[in-house]
């Protein structure tokens, strides 16, 4: 139970803080764009455009009924956009602390910047590289199967890496190396048509700005991660051994 209790005390501290500044990052940097791009989704002719990934975390249904609920602007928005990257941070903040533990634990912060960049690459990078994230009034390829390269993808990129990092032969490299090419290899479904009233440009300026704030959402978590276990090493475990 103390193992459980203390991986939850370092995917809390960290996951708070790093959905804090995700936040703060989203609100300079990603939501203008959305809004932008709403503009012109509300002046196309009405239409189901699917279930679109913005990149931020949570899927945004655009369906167009008018009577689903939606927090309003302002305030209330805020709230739910920190609650949502808040919960996001500790879940991802779960997932880091049980697999950098297998592999010894994260000894300080700038160790936990390696952690979270290879967090960034298996969760956004190596994803968006097929599925790029997407704006208001985009098409988009059918959800499962989105949905389905998406796991495909973050599964063998995560193997791979592993493999490269930890493997203890060439072969495995290249194993790992094959593992991370084949997603990309076999291609990320597509929409029908790519045909969209949202400029080229805006898209473009999205896709630069979702990668970089998840870039530094994955770093601020990782860091906090090892700084918050180094900082509490008495009680959760010194910094070179795991929690248990």
């Amino acid at each position: 139970m103390s193992i459980f209790r203390n991986a939850m005390f370092l995917a809390a501290i960290a996951g708070l803080f790093a959905g804090i500044v995700m936040t703060g990052l989203q609100s300079f940097f990603t939501v203008p764009l959305i809004l932008q791009a709403e503009t012109y989704e509300a002046a196309a002719p009405a239409h189901d455009h699917g279930a679109h990934d913005h990149g931020e975390g949570v899927a945004a249904d655009h369906h167009h009924d008018e009577e689903a609920w939606a927090p309003a602007d302002g305030a209330e928005r805020t709230f739910y956009t920190v609650l949502a990257n808040v919960v996001t941070g500790i879940g991802f903040g779960l997932l880091l602390v049980a697999v950098s533990e297998m592999a010894g634990g994260i000894a300080g912060w700038r160790q936990g910047v390696l952690w979270g960049f290879a967090g960034f690459a298996v969760f956004t990078l190596a994803p968006g590289l097929g599925l790029p994230p997407e704006l208001p009034a985009m098409p988009a390829a059918d959800l499962f199967a989105r949905q389905v390269w998406w796991i495909a993808t973050v599964g063998a990129t995560a193997a791979g890496l592993a493999l490269i990092v930890f493997g203890r032969s060439v072969l495995l490299a290249v194993l790992g190396v094959a593992l991370i090419v084949a997603p990309h290899a076999v291609g990320a479904p597509q929409p029908g048509t790519h045909e969209t009233p949202v400029p080229a440009d805006l898209h473009q300026r999205f896709v630069v700005a979702v990668t970089v704030t998840n870039l530094l959402f994955w770093l601020v978590l990782g860091a906090a991660m090892g700084f918050v276990r180094a900082r509490f090493s008495g009680p959760i475990g010194t910094p070179q051994n795991s929690l248990a």
